[in-house]
Protein backbone atom coordinates (compact mmCIF):
# COMPACT_ATOMS: atom_id res chain seq x y z
CA UNK A 1 0.00 0.00 0.00
CA UNK A 2 1.45 3.38 -0.48
CA UNK A 3 -0.18 6.90 0.29
CA UNK A 4 0.21 9.86 -2.15
CA UNK A 5 -1.62 12.87 -2.98
CA UNK A 6 -5.36 13.03 -4.92
CA UNK A 7 -4.70 13.11 -8.65
CA UNK A 8 -7.32 13.24 -11.19
CA UNK A 9 -7.48 9.47 -12.50
CA UNK A 10 -8.80 9.24 -8.98
CA UNK A 11 -11.88 10.80 -9.31
CA UNK A 12 -14.21 8.27 -10.10
CA UNK A 13 -12.67 5.77 -7.03
CA UNK A 14 -13.30 9.11 -4.88
CA UNK A 15 -16.42 9.46 -5.64
CA UNK A 16 -17.74 6.11 -4.62
CA UNK A 17 -16.10 6.20 -1.94
CA UNK A 18 -17.54 9.88 -0.68
CA UNK A 19 -21.29 8.15 -1.82
CA UNK A 20 -20.39 5.31 0.58
CA UNK A 21 -19.52 8.05 3.32
CA UNK A 22 -22.37 10.02 2.43
CA UNK A 23 -24.76 6.75 2.76
CA UNK A 24 -23.59 5.96 6.04
CA UNK A 25 -24.63 10.05 7.15
CA UNK A 26 -27.78 10.00 5.46
CA UNK A 27 -28.91 7.17 8.12
CA UNK A 28 -28.08 8.84 10.52
CA UNK A 29 -29.24 12.10 10.01
CA UNK A 30 -32.08 11.58 6.85
CA UNK A 31 -33.55 15.35 7.98
CA UNK A 32 -29.81 16.85 6.48
CA UNK A 33 -28.49 14.01 4.39
CA UNK A 34 -29.44 12.90 0.72
CA UNK A 35 -28.08 9.68 0.00
CA UNK A 36 -27.21 8.48 -3.10
CA UNK A 37 -25.38 11.84 -3.85
CA UNK A 38 -21.84 13.11 -3.20
CA UNK A 39 -20.35 16.12 -1.25
CA UNK A 40 -18.35 17.10 -4.34
CA UNK A 41 -18.67 17.02 -8.55
CA UNK A 42 -15.81 16.39 -10.33
CA UNK A 43 -15.34 20.05 -10.85
CA UNK A 44 -15.16 20.29 -7.38
CA UNK A 45 -12.79 17.55 -7.23
CA UNK A 46 -10.06 18.77 -9.44
CA UNK A 47 -10.39 22.11 -7.43
CA UNK A 48 -9.94 20.92 -4.76
CA UNK A 49 -7.08 18.29 -5.18
CA UNK A 50 -5.18 21.54 -7.10
CA UNK A 51 -5.40 23.55 -4.21
CA UNK A 52 -2.03 23.07 -1.44
CA UNK A 53 -4.62 23.74 1.62
CA UNK A 54 -6.33 21.83 1.18
CA UNK A 55 -4.30 17.95 0.34
CA UNK A 56 -6.51 15.16 -0.73
CA UNK A 57 -4.29 12.06 0.48
CA UNK A 58 -5.32 8.52 -0.84
CA UNK A 59 -4.06 5.25 -0.11
CA UNK A 60 -3.66 2.95 -2.95
CA UNK A 61 -2.85 -1.09 -3.75
CA UNK A 62 -0.27 -2.28 -5.58
CA UNK A 63 -2.36 -1.57 -8.99
CA UNK A 64 -2.63 2.24 -8.06
CA UNK A 65 -6.78 1.53 -7.16
CA UNK A 66 -7.76 3.66 -4.70
CA UNK A 67 -8.58 1.98 -1.11
CA UNK A 68 -9.48 5.03 1.02
CA UNK A 69 -8.53 8.96 1.21
CA UNK A 70 -8.67 11.65 4.01
CA UNK A 71 -9.86 14.88 2.54
CA UNK A 72 -7.75 17.52 4.65
CA UNK A 73 -7.77 21.35 5.31
CA UNK A 74 -5.36 23.53 6.82
CA UNK A 75 -6.44 25.94 9.34
CA UNK A 76 -5.21 29.52 10.55
CA UNK A 77 -6.46 29.52 14.30
CA UNK A 78 -7.55 31.12 16.45
CA UNK A 79 -11.44 31.70 15.92
CA UNK A 80 -11.03 34.95 18.19
CA UNK A 81 -8.07 37.59 19.74
CA UNK A 82 -8.28 35.49 23.24
CA UNK A 83 -6.57 32.37 21.21
CA UNK A 84 -3.19 31.32 20.93
CA UNK A 85 -2.28 31.65 16.70
CA UNK A 86 -1.50 28.32 15.65
CA UNK A 87 -2.42 26.05 12.24
CA UNK A 88 -4.43 22.94 12.19
CA UNK A 89 -5.02 20.48 9.86
CA UNK A 90 -8.16 19.48 9.98
CA UNK A 91 -10.05 16.17 8.63
CA UNK A 92 -12.74 17.00 6.16
CA UNK A 93 -13.50 13.31 5.80
CA UNK A 94 -11.91 9.90 5.84
CA UNK A 95 -13.03 6.75 3.95
CA UNK A 96 -11.95 3.15 3.59
CA UNK A 97 -13.65 0.96 0.51
CA UNK A 98 -16.61 -0.59 2.65
CA UNK A 99 -15.32 -3.62 0.97
CA UNK A 100 -11.66 -3.88 2.63
CA UNK A 101 -12.10 -2.27 6.11
CA UNK A 102 -10.97 -4.42 8.65
CA UNK A 103 -7.53 -4.59 7.64
CA UNK A 104 -5.74 -1.17 9.13
CA UNK A 105 -6.26 0.92 5.80
CA UNK A 106 -7.65 3.87 7.81
CA UNK A 107 -5.13 3.75 10.32
CA UNK A 108 -2.47 3.67 7.71
CA UNK A 109 -4.31 6.97 6.34
CA UNK A 110 -4.80 9.24 9.63
CA UNK A 111 -1.07 8.29 10.66
CA UNK A 112 -0.04 9.44 7.20
CA UNK A 113 -2.41 12.56 7.94
CA UNK A 114 -0.44 13.31 11.37
CA UNK A 115 2.86 13.13 9.71
CA UNK A 116 2.02 15.71 7.10
CA UNK A 117 0.41 17.52 9.35
CA UNK A 118 3.37 17.62 11.21
CA UNK A 119 5.72 18.56 8.20
CA UNK A 120 3.09 21.74 7.66
CA UNK A 121 4.00 22.42 11.32
CA UNK A 122 0.57 22.41 12.27
CA UNK A 123 -0.57 22.08 15.79
CA UNK A 124 -3.14 19.78 16.03
CA UNK A 125 -5.70 17.44 14.06
CA UNK A 126 -9.24 17.48 14.07
CA UNK A 127 -12.04 16.46 12.83
CA UNK A 128 -15.87 16.25 13.45
CA UNK A 129 -18.13 13.15 14.13
CA UNK A 130 -21.90 13.37 13.40
CA UNK A 131 -23.28 11.83 16.54
CA UNK A 132 -24.41 7.83 15.68
CA UNK A 133 -21.42 7.15 13.76
CA UNK A 134 -20.39 5.37 16.88
CA UNK A 135 -17.93 3.49 14.26
CA UNK A 136 -15.97 6.40 13.38
CA UNK A 137 -15.91 7.71 17.06
CA UNK A 138 -14.03 4.32 18.22
CA UNK A 139 -11.82 4.20 15.53
CA UNK A 140 -10.52 8.11 16.23
CA UNK A 141 -10.75 7.34 19.71
CA UNK A 142 -8.14 4.22 18.91
CA UNK A 143 -6.18 6.25 16.53
CA UNK A 144 -5.78 8.54 20.31
CA UNK A 145 -8.18 11.25 19.22
CA UNK A 146 -10.28 13.29 22.60
CA UNK A 147 -13.41 15.41 22.30
CA UNK A 148 -12.12 18.91 22.00
CA UNK A 149 -15.47 20.58 21.92
CA UNK A 150 -19.38 19.67 21.80
CA UNK A 151 -21.50 21.01 19.24
CA UNK A 152 -25.22 20.85 20.34
CA UNK A 153 -28.45 21.57 18.11
CA UNK A 154 -31.95 21.98 19.06
CA UNK A 155 -34.42 21.23 15.83
CA UNK A 156 -37.12 23.62 15.17
CA UNK A 157 -40.05 21.60 13.33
Amino acid sequence: MNIRLAEEKDIDSVIKLLTQVLNIHAKIRPDIFIGGTTKYTKEELMEIFNDANRPVYVAVDENDSVMGYAFCIKKKQPFSTNMVPFDSLFIDDLCVDQNIRGKHIGQKIFEHVKEEAKKMGCYEVTLNVWEGNDTARRFYEKMGMVPKETQMEFILK
